[in-house]
């Protein structure tokens, strides 16, 4: 039960606004506030932000 309350599975979706997700998981307690990463995104074939969405 304290793997689910801790690191949550997370979405990580797309600024560029194509809908493409990632999923990962974060540790609440070194990152309580959303994530932004920059990943790769196939459908625009570039390096984008990638924000947590709830």
């Amino acid at each position: 039960m304290a793997r689910n309350e801790l690191r949550p599975i997370v979405k990580l979706r797309s600024t560029a606004g194509t809908g493409f997700t990632y999923v990962t998981r974060k540790n609440r307690r070194n990152n309580p506030d959303r994530m932004t990463l920059r990943k790769y995104d196939p459908v625009v074939r570039r390096h984008v932000d990638f924000r947590e969405e709830r």
